[in-house]
């Protein structure tokens, strides 16, 4: 199943939850993550996260949502939004009638210079809790609406 995490900049959330579920889905997913206004670049410090936890994302980029939205790009399963912002914005249309969400989860690269580092961990932290709940989903066995339910519940849990 295709998963697209999508942020406003695509550097540090999105790219992170991409990591997380690549490695934590076993197969089972192929995850992907891009923003409505791209940085261009990734996050440092969502990279060296994401290194310290064992997961290397060689291909990493920041990139546009609209890639997603092309004829040649990959049938979606679901979009989730992990940034207020991305989540309030009107997203392309999306081939193949995605299941969407919402995990918002507050921006790391917000923190002060010397908060940074715990501010990754946090978030990072956050992450992988929703990641390791979506992944114990039996979405094989779930209707349409009772899995996009649950996927949203997800996203309601609370950042602590």
């Amino acid at each position: 199943m295709n998963v697209l995490f999508l942020c406003t900049g695509n550097s540090a959330r999105s790219i992170m939850a991409e990591g997380l579920l690549n490695k934590y889905g076993n197969g089972r997913f192929r995850a992907f993550s891009a923003g409505s206004f791209p940085t261009g670049q990734v996050n440092p410090f969502a990279l060296e996260r994401l290194e310290q936890e064992g997961i290397i994302l060689a291909d990493a980029r920041s990139k546009s949502w609209d890639e997603f939205a092309r004829l040649d790009a990959p049938v979606l399963d679901f979009v989730i939004t992990v940034c207020d912002n991305a989540a309030n914005e009107v997203c392309p249309v999306w081939p193949g009638q995605p299941i969407t969400a919402h995990w918002g989860v507050f921006d790391p690269a917000a923190a002060e210079e010397k908060e940074k580092r715990i501010a990754f961990a946090k978030a990072f932290a956050i992450l992988e809790r929703r990641v390791a709940l979506f992944t114990s989903l039996p979405i094989a066995s779930l209707e349409r609406m009772a899995l996009e339910l649950q996927v949203r519940d997800i996203g309601n849990m609370g950042e602590a």
